[in-house]
């Protein structure tokens, strides 16, 4: 078990991730294919061509999932109850394929849970940059984590 307990979690906390990842066409159709998402924009070469960026987009959403998900392994692995939501979402700059993400994560309010003794709820703030280091995605998100088991 990598991920922290809820006693572990500090506001102001600042974590670059050591994973990073490179997202390919493949995981870009895949991911399209999956989610019936039809869009020409991620799936049209052609389409894509005949726009602004010249190319296809990688899918937002799939863009979200790999920036939560690359924060897994040093947040929350093993020791989360579940995610609360999401919000405050932003993609200021598009990703394509190729591009290579790299994650940080800040910690935001941690707060004892009012109806269970054993958990505590944590925000964090996610930002994820492409290899030129240009912000590609964000998001504020609450999990529901649990406490240091008492031993």
């Amino acid at each position: 078990m990598a991920g922290l307990w809820f006693e572990d979690f500090k506001e102001g906390m600042v974590i670059d991730h050591a994973i990073t990842r490179t997202i390919t066409e493949a995981d870009n159709m895949t991911f399209c294919a999956m989610t019936y998402n039809t869009q020409p924009l991620h799936i049209d070469r052609h389409f894509a061509a005949k726009t602004e960026f010249g190319r296809p987009l990688v899918n937002s959403l799939l863009t979200l999932g790999a920036m939560i998900g690359m924060s897994v392994t040093e947040t929350t692995l093993g020791t989360t109850i579940a995610n609360l939501g999401m919000s405050d979402v932003a993609f200021p700059a598009p990703v394509f394929h190729g591009d290579t993400l790299r994650v940080r994560t800040t910690v935001g309010e941690c707060r004892k849970s009012k109806s269970r003794p054993s958990a505590g709820i944590v925000r964090f703030r996610h930002e994820a940059f492409n290899q030129d280091g240009v912000l590609v995605a964000s998001c504020e998100r609450a999990a529901f984590m649990h406490r240091r088991p008492e031993a």
